[in-house]
């Protein structure tokens, strides 16, 4: 790349960062807009649940303690573009909320020292995706019905790992397999994905299988694919145990891709309002 131009991108970059103010933004609107009424969770509210769903929400350690309304997460990440690719180092903040589904997720990575932002928001019973260069060039500009039907898949993906007591909602229904597997169906408005959740003896989630969701390919398309999040390293955040390592794999009929490796290093949950920064 051109010297001159490279250094118009990071000189750019560095003045605003429009995916980062319309995060910052929509996270606050959804505080000004979502209840956040709480639960405490009892032994009484985990009978209709199946055997395994049960033993991970008593080794989570949610009962007797408020029911998880929304959550704030950061991670550090390792993401590959292809099987053979070098990893992009990234970090992301997160914020979920559960009354009404909200996720609004956003990424900073850097590629050959080029910046890369990531913005993933669903709201209102919507997704969009976005991907910009240097905060000028749009790489992804995506919406729809399959985008969020796929994101739906993340909400419910999050909702799991990191927010086991939201499990117990109202649009959360369950299906038995086993002593080590349950299917679970997660319905928002029109939209409803499921996936089997896999448990070990210890009562910890282990992996999250999907159908439901689709993946990005390099000519802008969405292509249907199995989905997993196999996770491990549980550790104790406010009271309650989570998995701070994961990946996120696509299988794909012509082999397995990891395309990212995921290190949770903050969680907070029932906010009452956006931080300040």
């Amino acid at each position: 790349m051109n010297r001159v131009l490279f250094c118009f991108l990071l000189l750019s970059f560095s003045f605003c960062h429009p995916l980062q103010d319309r995060f910052e933004l929509d996270v606050k609107n959804e505080f000004l807009t979502q209840p956040f009424a709480t639960k405490v969770i009892t032994e009484l509210d985990l009978k209709p649940l199946p055997n395994p769903v049960q033993q991970y929400l008593r080794y989570t350690g949610v009962v007797g303690k408020p029911r998880t309304t929304n959550f704030r997460l950061v991670f550090e990440e390792l993401m590959y573009k292809s099987p053979k690719a070098d990893a992009m180092v990234s970090s992301s903040e997160q914020y979920n909320f559960f009354f009404r589904p909200a996720r609004h997720f956003y990424m900073r990575a850097n590629m050959m020292g080029i910046p890369f932002r990531v913005y993933h928001s669903y709201s209102n019973e919507k997704a969009t995706m976005e991907v910009k260069i240097a905060n000028l060039f749009d790489v992804v500009n995506l919406k729809g019905e399959e985008l969020t039907k796929a994101e739906t898949v993340t909400v419910l993906n999050d909702l799991c790992l990191f927010a086991p007591s939201a499990l117990l909602q109202k649009n959360v229904t369950w299906e038995t397999i086993d002593e080590q597997k349950s299917r679970v169906w997660y319905e928002n408005g029109s939209y409803k994905v499921s996936a089997i959740l896999f448990f070990n003896e210890v009562g910890e989630l282990t992996n999250f299988i999907s159908e439901d969701r689709s993946a990005l390919q390099d000519d802008g398309s969405l292509r249907k694919a199995r989905w997993s999040t196999p996770v491990n390293q549980y550790k104790e955040f406010q009271g309650i145990k989570v998995p701070t390592y994961g990946e996120a794999i696509w299988h794909y009929p012509e082999g397995d891709f990891v395309y990212g490796k995921f290190y949770l290093k903050e969680i907070e949950r029932n906010l009452e309002s956006y931080p300040i920064q």
